[in-house]
């Protein structure tokens, strides 16, 4: 171990993924001096290096796949496309790469130290940096924030030293294409990259303990997609569990138990999604006043400040729902708390996007929600078979639901399903956060042909003004 050296910072940042850069550029930009600390050799986190940067990059190639392929239907034939492995994972380092250079020179040119080393907090004001160059170094600190992020769960009934047995990182690797792969969890990893896998000839097959696809996900939003995949995956499922059973030569052995099948298969390849655990354990959270919940996330404030109040937490490690976007405004938010700013993560909604194909996104309620509520909604849907735009991209299988207060209208969520879902929901957003109501959607113009006329034709449906699709209004029944 090296000598410790100890030094004082300003601030440190612990963890450089979406939400620690975030708060370390921020905590820069408002004149602080800031340490921003992480194992990575590069900055961007997971999302970046092992998530969703090099996640969406293979998404675009299997997208470009499927879409040579159904050329045909247009008239156009292509050849079947030859998968170079070797150039497809250099061009997916090439764009992580550019990313992450980028991200180094913006640190950089803010003038914030970046160490690579594990930190473990050894008291409310000082840590221990452990690996890299300056292992056993201590640094005390005025404020920190804590943006460790989390990693994938793998249950106990599924644990193995053995390679061929994937989370999302080695998965992400894409060492080789497996004849077989089992998908442990119809979630939005699994679904992504069995998505990956199948479209580069792997033969896949997916289970869900729970009875749908993308379980919380309102089911009109799933069926298109469960459609598509019905006919891209080797089988899907539901409402079964699996457990590792063996290791031979030819695979893993496999026990499955559901409703549809029963008994012990052997797969090439294991790919576990079943969800993501924080990264709170070996942090030194002990040291201080921090408190963590039962499963691990640390507690915080609307400041996302602890109990510790020089100590702060964000993203993942602060709890649901786990995303990138939520951790980057949580770290600006951090960061201007500890400034001394006035600062608060407060949205009224935050969205999430599945980039499959065809993608799904919503933000705010979901009828599922509501009805477990007992709210009394409107819903309005708007199939995208009426839409000029998604004919001829040929997607009329997509669809956009706007749920809406019964009584005001005001748009209360947004689910969308088809081509480019997670940039359309972006008007659903700030529909919810603004307190929108349909005639708001209504009424401004929307260029044709576009699918975000769709969302304008959602409300029109609310409304009984739709003039793309024909909903006849119901009149009383006579005596």
């Amino acid at each position: 171990m090296a000598a410790s050296t100890d030094s004082k910072a300003d601030l440190v940042v612990i963890g450089a993924g979406p939400g620690g850069y975030a708060a370390a550029f921020r905590a820069a930009d408002l004149g602080r001096e800031v340490i921003l600390i992480d194992p990575g050799q590069t900055p961007g986190g997971v999302c970046l290096n092992t998530g969703c940067i090099p996640s969406k990059a293979l998404l675009h190639v299997a997208a470009l796949i499927n879409e040579a392929r159904g050329a045909a239907t247009m008239g156009i034939d292509f050849a079947e496309p030859r998968v170079d492995l070797e150039r497809l994972r250099s061009w997916k380092q090439d764009v992580v790469g550019g990313l992450t250079s980028g991200l180094a020179g913006l640190a950089g040119s803010r003038k914030v130290e970046h160490i690579v080393a594990r930190a473990r907090l050894s008291g409310p004001g000082a840590l221990v940096l452990e690996g890299g160059d300056r292992d056993g170094e201590t640094i005390a600190f005025d404020q920190a924030v804590l943006a460790t992020g989390s990693s994938a769960l793998v249950p106990e009934s599924l644990a193995t030293d053995d390679p061929r047995l994937m989370t999302s990182t080695e998965g992400l690797e894409l060492a080789d294409i497996p004849e077989t792969l089992l998908v442990v969890g119809g979630g939005y990893i699994g679904l992504e990259l069995g998505t990956v896998y199948a479209t580069l000839g792997a033969r896949v097959t997916v289970v869900e303990a729970t009875s749908t696809l993308l379980p919380g996900v309102d089911t009109d939003l799933v069926r298109p997609l469960a459609r598509r995949l019905d006919g891209l995956f080797e089988e899907i499922l539901l409402d079964t569990s699996a457990s590792l059973a063996g290791e031979s030569a030819a695979g893993l052995d496999m026990a499955l138990e559901g409703k549809e099948a029963t008994g012990q298969r052997s797969f090439s390849k294991v790919l576990v999604a079943v969800g993501r655990q924080p990264n709170s354990a070996g942090l030194g959270l002990e040291t201080t006043a921090v408190k963590t919940d039962e499963a691990g996330f640390v507690e915080v404030d609307s400041s996302r400040q602890t109990a510790e109040p020089a100590i702060y937490a964000i993203g993942d490690l602060a709890g649901s729902p786990m995303l990138a976007h939520k951790a980057t405004h949580e770290g600006q938010v951090a960061a201007e708390a500890a400034s001394g700013q006035t600062a608060r993560f407060e949205p009224a909604t935050v969205p999430a996007v599945v980039f499959t194909d065809p993608e799904i996104a919503w933000t705010g309620l979901t009828e599922t929600e509501a009805k477990r509520e007992g709210r009394d909604i409107k819903v309005a849907r708007f199939p995208w078979v009426a839409s000029g735009r998604a004919a001829t991209l040929g997607g009329g299988d997509g669809l956009t639901k706007l749920i809406a207060d019964a009584g005001t209208e005001e748009i209360l969520g947004v689910g969308i399903v088809g081509r480019g879902a997670g940039d359309l929901i972006s008007e659903g957003v700030l529909a919810v956060e603004m307190g929108a109501v349909a005639r708001d959607l209504s009424m401004t113009v929307h260029p044709h042909p576009t699918l975000s006329e769709t969302v304008m034709e959602a409300a029109d449906v609310m409304l009984g003004r739709a003039i793309s699709i024909h909903r006849p209004a119901r009149t009383a029944r006579k005596k």
